[in-house]
């Protein structure tokens, strides 16, 4: 298989890898909020669906053991097709138990499918592809993010009216794009597969047992370990703790779901790339330490435009500027906060290592998100955003701690 097939081969697949975490991290807390009009302490809940995509690292040895790629693949996309054809059957005003088993679907089958997908590309290209491979994923993964925002758009514009939208049209069509993510993965190549020989199965176990222990044992020696820890945790916490109450804010003012689509998750996802991209920039001109606490206080200070938007009953001009500035200096924290993230880890368990601490900065968003509606609820928008500027700072604490580790492995 040439390069460019292989290459349009990442491109579709990270499409359906991305597009699953768009459905739930911006689509869904908008369909709830304003189809069932259910309480923001609820939609902080949904932050919870985060947590597939945090632990799938526990059942990731399964798909290297049984079945295709492929096969996983194409069975996880099917799932979700099924799960987004059957939420709009159930009632969005009452998120009942088994509603929220049904809403869990949609986050495990994709993380599943994660797994599959990084397995299977991983098995495709040849090291000198992977950077190419590299830029192309990134593109293809925003560009599904990039596609919530039409997802919402269509549920505006076919609606009776702006407060009447269609979403059974939206739910429809996103359903149609993962089905043409299962009718392509059905066209992989099929020379790749996770079965082994059933006698090797142990030694293969034992092996992922000794590769894991070993790699948290290297991280554990180092002095100062769980401080480094606690601030992977808190570095996004402001950003994160924010995050679920924006939608539902812009739907509190009024903002149609053509605007919400367009500036916070459209325009959002570009200047979140374009900061990203700068941010790296910065971080190799600057280093690791330096580029992470100034470029964290820009993410931090775009708190306090929301916080102001929110303070004011007529501020639509404001409300579009918090959305983009906070949008691109999210990008500019990102960009060292992965670097710093990847310099932790030794290359010969780089794999290992960067999925523990994708993990634990993974259960910022969850922990923080769960309970940002509540803290909402009590104190209104504008007090709890300000209140997510100051979350931002527990981390400076930990950099002298951090200092030392990007002098270390600098």
């Amino acid at each position: 298989m040439i390069t460019r097939t292989k290459l349009l081969w990442v491109a579709a697949l990270y499409f359906a890898e991305g597009f699953p975490l768009g459905l739930v991290y911006d689509f869904l807390p908008v369909y709830f909020y304003k189809a069932g009009q259910i309480s923001l302490r609820e939609i902080g809940l949904l932050s919870l669906l985060g947590l597939p995509w945090t632990l799938k690292l526990l059942w990731a040895p399964a798909v290297d053991l049984w079945g295709e790629r492929r096969h996983w693949m194409i069975g996880c996309q099917i799932g979700m097709v099924l799960t987004l054809m059957a939420i709009p059957l159930f009632d969005p005003t009452q998120l009942h138990l088994m509603l929220w088993g049904l809403l869990f679907c949609l986050p495990l089958f994709s993380a599943t499918q994660d797994v599959a997908i990084d397995a299977y590309t991983i098995e495709l290209m040849e090291r000198h592809e992977l950077g190419r491979a590299n830029g192309v994923r990134v593109a293809a993964y925003r560009v599904a993010l990039m596609t919530m925002g039409g997802l919402l758009a269509v549920a505006g514009w076919l609606g009776d009216s702006p407060d009447e939208p269609y979403w059974f049209a939206s739910f429809a069509v996103g359903a149609l794009c993962l089905a043409l993510a299962a009718l392509i993965c059905s066209r992989a190549a099929d020379r790749f597969t996770g079965r082994v020989v059933l006698t090797g199965v142990h030694n293969l176990k034992a092996r992922a047992v000794e590769v894991t222990v070993g790699a948290f044992k290297q991280f554990y020696a180092k002095p100062g370990f769980l401080l480094v820890m606690l601030f992977i945790l808190l570095f996004k916490l402001g950003d994160m703790a924010m995050g679920p109450m924006i939608k539902p804010f812009w739907v509190d003012r009024g903002f149609t779901l053509a605007q919400i689509g367009t500036v916070t998750v459209t325009i959002g996802v570009l200047l979140g790339t374009l900061g990203a991209f700068l941010g790296g920039f910065l971080t190799d001109r600057w280093g690791i330490f330096h580029a992470l606490w100034i470029l964290g206080l820009a993410q931090a200070g775009s708190n306090l435009l929301y916080a102001s938007a929110a303070s004011l009953p007529t501020s639509e001009p404001l409300i579009y500027t918090a959305s983009m500035v906070e949008s691109f200096t999210g990008g500019l924290g990102t960009g060292p906060f992965l670097t710093f993230l990847m310099s932790l880890c030794d290359k010969q368990h780089a794999a290992t290592q960067y999925a523990l601490l994708s993990a634990i900065f993974g259960l910022t968003r969850v922990v923080s998100g769960s309970i940002s509606g509540f803290a909402t609820e009590q104190m209104g928008y504008a007090p709890y955003f300000l209140l997510t500027f100051f979350l931002a700072f527990p981390a400076y604490a930990l950099l002298p701690w951090v200092k030392r580790w990007t002098q270390r492995t600098g």
